[in-house]
C-alpha cells in the first residue's frame, strides 16, 4: 500500500538534454483521477522513443519535473471512482506513458488512463511482458493498420534482431506470413527461433540479389529498422502493391525514385507509435495478450537496471553496446 507519507521513487528530469538530466528522488505519489487507474510498477523498459523525448529529439509535451518511461506492468493500487474492469490487486500493464503530457512509468507508482491500461494474462511474468509491448505494439499497427499484410505475403525485415524487428518477425509469422530478414552474423540463430523462414547477413555485399532469391516474386511488405531507407535498392525488389513501413530515421533524407514507387503501386506508409489511438493501442492489445498467454511472444533482455540506475539504463540503450533489451525493475 502506498505509505503514510505518500510519495515515492521516481526517475525524472527537470528539463530536456542527456542521460545526465535524470534525477532519482522522492515525488509526490499521484492522485487517480475519475477514470484513472493508480498502478504500482513492477516492470519498465526503456525503449528508442523515451531516448528521444528526454532529449527533446521528438517534442512533446513534458511538464516538469516529468517522469520518464513508457511501459508499466505491475498491480493496481487504487482506482477512480469512474473506472469499470480493474481492481486493486489486478496484474496489469501499459505502453503508452511518458508521452503528450502523461507522466512516466519509471516510478513506484503511476497513474494510468483506463482506457490504455490492459489485464496481464495469468501466470505472464511481468519481467517476460515488460520487453516486448512498445515493440510488439509498433509491430501490430505497423503491420495490420498500415501495411494490410495477408497470410502468404512475404515480409522483409532489416534488422530483425532488434527489438521491434525481433516482434515483428513473431507478429508477422503469426498472421501467417512468409520472413525474410536481414540480421548480424550473431543475430541469425535468434532471429530463425522467432520463426523467420530465411535470414541474411546484412553486411554482405550481395544482400540485394539474395533478398530477390529469397524472394522471387518480390516482397510484399518491407520494414526498415535501420532509418537507412535505401529506396533505390528497395523499390527493384518489391512486388506489385507493395507496402514500405517508416518508422526508423528521423534525420534521414533518401533519394526517392518515384517511377520505381509508383509504377509498382506501391505505397510508403510512415506512423509512429506514440500517434497511435486507444482504438490501434486496444487492437494491438488484445494480440499481444493471445500471444503471451501461448507464451509465443518473447524477447531478449541484455541488462537489467534498478530505478535508482535510471540514467545508466538510458546510457546502456544509447551506447548500442547492449544485445537485447534493457529492463528496469523497482
Amino acid at each position: 500500500m502506498v505509505g503514510a507519507a505518500q510519495t515515492m521513487q521516481a526517475a525524472f528530469v527537470r528539463e530536456l538534454g542527456g542521460a545526465e538530466k535524470i534525477e532519482v528522488g522522492r515525488l509526490p505519489v499521484p492522485d487517480a483521477g475519475p477514470t484513472d487507474v493508480l498502478v504500482r510498477m513492477e516492470a519498465s523498459a526503456v525503449n528508442h522513443v523515451d531516448l528521444f523525448v528526454r532529449s527533446g529529439a521528438y517534442q512533446t509535451k513534458t511538464p516538469f519535473p516529468f517522469v520518464i518511461g513508457r511501459d508499466l506492468v505491475g498491480t493496481v493500487e487504487a482506482t477512480g471512482p469512474g473506472v469499470v474492469g480493474f481492481s486493486p490487486g489486478d496484474r496489469v500493464w501499459t505502453n503508452s506513458l511518458g508521452h503528450a503530457g502523461r507522466q512516466g512509468a519509471f516510478s513506484e507508482y503511476a497513474v494510468v488512463g483506463a482506457d490504455r491500461l490492459y489485464t496481464l494474462p495469468d501466470g505472464v511474468d511481468p519481467s517476460d511482458a515488460a520487453p516486448v509491448l512498445h515493440a510488439a505494439a509498433t509491430a501490430h499497427i505497423g503491420l495490420v493498420r498500415e501495411a494490410g499484410l495477408q497470410p502468404g505475403e512475404t515480409v522483409f525485415i532489416a534488422g530483425g534482431g532488434g527489438a521491434v524487428g525481433s516482434a515483428t518477425i513473431q507478429l508477422a509469422k503469426a498472421m501467417g506470413a512468409r520472413v525474410v530478414t536481414s540480421v548480424s552474423a550473431d543475430d541469425g540463430e535468434w532471429c530463425r527461433s522467432l520463426g523467420a523462414d530465411v535470414t541474411l547477413d546484412y553486411r554482405d555485399p550481395d544482400l540485394a540479389v539474395k533478398i530477390g532469391h529469397a524472394a522471387p516474386a518480390g516482397v510484399d511488405v518491407w520494414w526498415d529498422n535501420s532509418g537507412h531507407h535505401d529506396f533505390e535498392v528497395t523499390l527493384p525488389l518489391l512486388r506489385q502493391g507493395a507496402r514500405v513501413i517508416i518508422m526508423a530515421g528521423m534525420a534521414a533524407a533518401p533519394i526517392l525514385p518515384v517511377g520505381a514507387l509508383y509504377t509498382r503501386d506501391a505505397k510508403l506508409c510512415g506512423f509512429a507509435i506514440s500517434n497511435a489511438s486507444v482504438s490501434d493501442l486496444a487492437g494491438a492489445a488484445r494480440v499481444i495478450n493471445s500471444l503471451l498467454a501461448e507464451g509465443s511472444l518473447v524477447s531478449r533482455v541484455g541488462a537489467t537496471f534498478r530505478l535508482a540506475d535510471a540514467a545508466k539504463a538510458h546510457e546502456a540503450l544509447e551506447s548500442g553496446d547492449v544485445r537485447g533489451r534493457v529492463l528496469v525493475v523497482p
